[in-house]
Order: C-alpha cells, then sequence, then structure tokens
C-alpha cells in the first residue's frame, strides 16, 4: 500500500484529496507538492470510509482547530465527553483528540470515533499507563497499544519521540521550575529513569514507522519539554527537543509517514516569534501543532483568552494548527460550556492568522468586507450569519432591541446611519 506522501510524490492521489481541494481553495497540484515535501499532512487513516472529513494542516492550509476531550481518572461519564466531541464539531473543530484516562479506554475510543467526522487522535501512552503500571511496562507494551489504536481507524497520534537521554539530561541539568507539564512525556521519563534504558519510540523509531506506515496514521511528534510557566519559557531543553524533533522529522519524511511537530506551551508575548521560527526552521517547515501558547500564567479561569492571544501571534508568524484552550485549563475537567467557550476564542485566533497567511488571506478577507458591508446596510441577518458564534450574535442584540434598525448602543445617533443617511441624501 503507498501512503498519501508517496502517492503525491509520484504526481497521483486518492479521489477524496479533491475535498481538500475545494475546502482550501487552493489548487491540487499545490497540496500534492506540499504533501510530498512534508509540508502539509492530512491525516486520515486508511481504514476510513467515505463519511470521514478530510483537512488539510500546514503551509498555505487554513489554520485548523483542535479540540481535546475525554474521561479523567476522577471523572468517567463517556455520555458528556462524546456531547463535547458533537459541540465541538458544531462549532469549528477540525480535529478531535480523545484523551481519556478514565473507564474502558477501548470501549471510549470506538464510541468518540461513531460521533468524529474529522480527524481523530490519541496519545497511545495514556492507556499504557492504564493498563499497567508504567513501571511494569516492557518495550513491546509501548509499540502494542499504537498499533492498537491505528488498527482502531486513528487517524493522529501523540508520540513523545523527543524524550531520550540528552533532553532528559538537560533537563536535569536545568533550573525549570516546572520541570515537565507533558503528561506523556513525564511517563516517558518516569520509565527511562525506572529501567535505567532509552526511550523505546526514540530508540526504535524505525519500527515505529513500521506501524504508522502500515495504516498512513499521521505522527504528530510530541513536546515533552514545552514550557509549563512563563519562568521556563525559552531555555534550552525546549530548544534541544525541537533539534531531536527535527531529526526524527526527517526519518519520517524518508519512510513516507506524515508527520507535525507540537509546541509550547507558556511563551510570553515577545519570545512567541523566536519558537515558532525555530521550530519551523529546525523541522523544515513541518506542520506545527501548537497548545496556545498562554501568554501569562494568571489567567485561571480565562485560559482560553490567553491562549487565543497567544495562538494568534504564533499562527503570524507560521504556526498552522491550534489546540483549543478551556477556561477550565488548569483547574478542572472542562463542562460542554467551557468546550464552546475554548472553540469560539480559537476560531477567532484562527481567522486572524488566515487574514495574513499565504494562501488564505484573499478569502478571509473577502468575509471581514462581507461582515463590513453588511454593517454599512444594517444588514443585521448577514451579521448573524458571517459571526462566529451566530446564536451568541443573535442573543445578544435581542436582550435590548433598539426601537428603530439600529442596535441599543448607539440607537438613533449611529454613526453608520447618520453617515448613509447624509451621503445619501436622506438626511432632515
Amino acid at each position: 500500500m503507498e501512503t498519501l506522501v508517496e502517492m503525491a510524490r509520484k504526481g497521483s492521489h486518492p479521489e477524496w484529496l479533491k475535498e481538500v481541494e475545494r475546502y482550501e481553495g487552493v489548487e491540487l497540484s499545490k497540496i500534492l507538492r506540499l504533501i510530498a515535501d512534508g509540508k502539509v499532512v492530512v491525516p486520515r487513516n486508511i481504514l476510513k470510509d467515505d463519511s470521514f472529513r478530510p483537512r488539510a494542516i500546514g503551509k498555505m492550509m487554513s489554520t485548523k482547530i483542535n479540540a481535546n476531550v475525554g474521561t479523567s481518572a476522577d471523572y468517567v461519564n463517556l455520555e458528556e465527553e462524546l456531547e463535547k466531541a458533537r459541540v465541538a464539531q458544531k462549532y469549528g473543530a477540525d480535529a478531535i483528540m480523545d484523551l481519556s484516562s478514565g473507564g474502558d479506554l477501548d470501549y471510549i475510543r470506538k464510541r468518540m470515533m461513531e460521533v468524529v467526522e474529522v480527524p481523530f487522535g490519541t496519545v497511545p501512552i495514556y492507556q499504557l499507563a492504564r493498563e499497567k503500571s508504567i513501571y511494569d511496562a516492557d518495550e513491546d507494551d509501548f509499540f502494542r497499544v499504537v498499533e492498537k489504536h491505528a488498527k482502531d481507524g486513528v487517524d493522529f497520534m501523540t508520540i513523545h519521540a523527543g524524550v531520550n537521554r540528552v533532553t532528559v539530561e538537560r533537563l536535569e541539568k536545568s533550573d525549570r521550575l516546572l520541570g515537565v507539564v507533558s503528561r506523556g512525556g513525564s511517563l516517558t521519563i518516569a520509565w527511562m529513569k525506572h529501567n535505567d534504558a532509552e526511550n523505546p519510540y526514540y530508540r526504535d523509531f524505525d519500527y515505529l514507522l513500521e506501524i504508522l506506515r502500515e495504516y498512513d496514521v499521521t505522527v504528530s511528534l510530541g513536546d515533552a519539554f514545552r514550557p509549563g510557566c512563563i519562568h521556563d519559557a525559552s531555555d534550552r531543553v525546549k530548544f534541544t527537543e525541537f533539534i531531536i524533533l527535527g531529526e526524527l522529522v526527517e526519518e519520517c519524511r524518508k519512510a513516507g509517514v506524515q508527520a507535525m511537530v507540537e509546541g509550547p506551551g507558556h511563551v510570553p508575548i515577545d519570545e512567541i516569534e523566536t519558537s515558532v521560527k525555530a521550530m519551523k526552521y529546525a523541522t523544515n517547515e513541518a506542520p506545527l501543532y501548537l497548545l496556545g501558547p498562554l501568554v501569562t500564567d494568571i489567567a485561571a479561569g480565562y485560559d482560553h483568552i490567553a491562549g487565543a492571544i497567544g495562538a494568534a501571534i504564533a499562527g503570524m508568524h507560521g504556526a498552522d494548527f491550534i489546540c483549543y484552550v478551556t477556561p477550565a485549563e488548569h483547574l478542572a475537567l472542562p463542562t460542554v460550556e467551557d468546550v464552546i467557550e475554548g472553540l469560539i476564542a480559537s476560531k477567532i485566533a484562527a481567522h486572524a492568522i488566515d487574514l495574513v497567511k499565504e494562501g488564505q488571506r484573499e478569502r478571509a478577507r473577502k468575509v471581514d468586507y462581507e461582515m463590513s458591508l453588511a454593517r454599512k446596510r444594517l444588514d443585521w441577518e448577514t451579521q448573524f450569519r458571517l459571526s462566529v458564534n451566530p446564536e451568541r450574535a443573535m442573543e445578544i442584540h435581542a436582550r435590548r432591541e433598539s426601537k428603530g434598525e439600529t442596535c441599543s448602543m448607539c440607537g438613533d445617533l449611529c454613526a453608520i446611519k447618520t453617515i448613509n443617511e447624509v451621503f445619501e441624501g436622506r438626511a432632515k
């Protein structure tokens, strides 16, 4: 079986890739070249059927949003997590990741895939750590869970292969305040230290690629050493991992496996450009998947806003894929309402990015122009339709209705109404 990368290098393509062309507004020939070069990925397990909605991530493609859902060890409510997945897609999620760590994980994953129509991702090591103590796992266990998820139809997986003896040594020599905030990264390090052994995903990376290649699963190379606070933002630990991930991306490309790279964490505004450009340079423009970055540590309850600010800046400098952040970040398992708030904040950031992104700016600016034209005309129905959340816009507008055609903020003193009347000769 040929992977999508191998097909693209030959200039051929599966029929479903035409849907990506229509969705992105970018010529299929350009998309194929970018896939062949590893600068665009389209996560899609070969087991998926025609109901699947493919999404392209990377250079010239519209900025995509991922929503994390899943149970925790403290709270297992599958129906609520399924509703989160449905709601996330309704409000614009381009991918869903199941990060479940409580309950019957095989059953939860399969139920999730029944409601998810966009690319679906997992972190296999979470399941490994639930099936047995991470300290008791053997090296075969690491690959067994990957193969299980691939056979179930998972489209992309976060694998923390950048954790190795070099990066762990750099961590131990650092003055990091929060150490490692990545669950997958911390589990990998725990296994390595307990067994005094190299990370199996790094040492046997070729074998990992064999499994992924068989099902054309996209690997999302996890940022185990992402900074978890502003104090740790741009240290040598993070940049050491960048270099390792860049080397692994090259191995993926040689093997015909699609790869994207995950990025930081908590980063102050003035350091985001450096982080993004360094990752893009080290990985030769591999698609970049970011959690935030969050631009401050004090936004508890409002981290979706801190994350959207960072995402917009990161996207301006080359980030391609935003992992939403909800108001519950750092505090609790999110509710359905938290998911909606996180999605909307990320959706605003993604559109702001597309307004300046090569390949997307013309289409994005056309939408903003249409919104401005509707405002000029006091065309409320069109304004609602073009809003990032039409239901919310209509609800707010209806709370205090104006007696005339304007909103209740300015009423008869509406500047747009006044200027329209003056220049159209309707002024009294």
